[in-house]
């Protein structure tokens, strides 16, 4: 694979060979830090970090200028500076990051209607469909290129393939600012010499797994009995890699595809013992994963915290609930009881609440009567309080106590497209 930093950059020379390749996986490259430096054109060719200043945050996003000194997103800042002490460090801006991101999808749903976001900065298309409006993948992907460039300012690299997986792994490859692109008759040729841990949804263990069995390319991988891969890396897993070794990856572009969860999550400028305020920062959170919840129609069936100590232990609780909810109330509540069951040793560094297997709101029978209706319409309120005021201008009393600031989380959810 090529590295974080753009070395080992492979693109695809014009003309190059697309026949059976009509999925294509568009990544914004280093899309804060691009955001940033195109915002503040004295940034652009510096090393910049996006973060919080201080050294309890963690790197939201860094320029490719940073990266080649081994800064990378999810580290945390005072590590960053000490690896590049030239770096700038850099406010995120959330709100135009998204704004950014819904202009650079339109651009994508004009294209082709089947577009399947996987986060803010990144999507999958399928162009089969649309090649006799745009012509064929390689010369749609060009196209969307300089139209993300012309009306954005920013690049993206593309991987084109006849899979999501090969796609994927493509546009890894060309970055930053390249497109690469796999003829489905070259896919094997293409995968057979990169890295296992290429493999998409292959984690450090998993990868670490099949190392230590001598398994380091995905040509071992199809040397390899499949019972090896199975006892390496259980059933389902080595079922999975099998498969994509040999480029088998029947997944479509899912244009209707949502968040698995919604969660929230704060890391302190200090460690907080205080169970109190760590009582109301899941308070804050929850209430915060409800407006999300109602305001994209969904509810959860799952509630989940994450709690990490001040020595980085980090521990997670999930509770099912009677009933689906996007009451931040209710979703509080078992955030509370989750807290409780946990012993608290040390001091906490980073608390976070979480809602999961989402489903519709109203998808279950209503029951005969509602013990959240009370709740339920503050919480209305409050949305449409949000709405014309802004996030925050009206909120809980015992929300109006210092408490200790974070940061931008490291993989916003992806925006909504606009429909067709």
């Amino acid at each position: 694979m090529g590295r974080g930093d753009g070395t080992g950059r492979i693109v695809s020379p014009e003309g190059a060979d697309d026949a059976g390749a009509g999925i294509l996986h568009v990544d914004m490259d280093a899309f804060y830090a691009s955001v940033e430096q195109l915002d503040d054109p004295s940034l652009r060719g510096k090393a910049i970090v996006v973060g919080a200043p201080d050294g309890r945050s963690v790197v939201s996003s860094a320029s490719y200028e940073a990266r080649r000194y081994g800064v990378r997103s999810a580290m945390p800042v005072a590590q960053a500076l000490r690896l590049c002490p030239t770096a700038i460090v850099v406010l995120p801006h959330f709100d135009r990051y998204l704004a950014v991101s819904a202009q650079v999808m339109r651009i994508f749903r004009e294209i082709t209607p089947l577009v399947e976001p996987l986060s803010i900065d990144e999507a999958f298309l399928d162009v089969r469909g649309v090649r006799r409006l745009w012509g064929s993948p390689g010369h749609i992907a060009r196209m969307l290129r300089e139209r993300v460039f012309d009306e954005t300012g920013l690049t993206c690299s593309v991987g084109v393939a006849a899979t999501k997986h090969v796609a994927k792994m493509a546009s890894t490859l060309s970055k930053p600012d390249g497109l690469l692109i796999v003829a489905e008759a070259d896919t094997a040729a293409f995968l057979a010499p990169r890295s296992v841990r290429a493999l998409w949804g292959v984690g450090p263990k998993a990868s670490e797994a099949l190392e230590s069995r001598g398994i380091r390319t995905i040509a071992d991988v199809l040397d390899a009995p499949r019972e090896l891969l199975e006892r390496a890396l259980g059933k389902a897993m080595g079922d999975r890699v099998w498969h994509l070794a040999r480029g088998d990856d029947p997944r479509p572009v899912d244009t209707e595809r949502i968040e698995k969860s919604i969660g929230h999550e704060e890391t302190f400028d200090q460690d907080i013992a205080d169970t109190a305020v760590l009582r109301s920062e899941l308070r804050r959170l929850a209430d915060r994963v409800g407006a999300r919840l109602r305001r994209h129609g969904w509810e959860a069936t799952t509630v989940a915290i994450k709690v990490r100590y001040s020595d980085f232990t980090t521990i997670s609780r999930s509770q099912t609930l009677p009933e689906p909810t996007a009451v931040g109330q209710r979703i509080g509540d078992a955030a509370h009881e989750l807290f409780a069951s946990i012993e608290r040793a040390l001091p906490v560094r980073l608390i976070g609440v979480r809602a999961e297997k989402l489903r519709p709101a109203g998808a279950t029978a209503p029951t005969l009567w509602d013990d959240d209706e009370g709740w339920r319409r503050i919480e209305d309120a409050l949305d449409g309080a949000a709405a014309k005021f802004g996030r925050g201008a009206v909120t809980r009393a015992t929300l109006l106590t210092p408490r200790g600031g974070g940061v931008l989380p490291t993989s916003p959810p992806p925006p909504r497209l606009d429909p067709a």
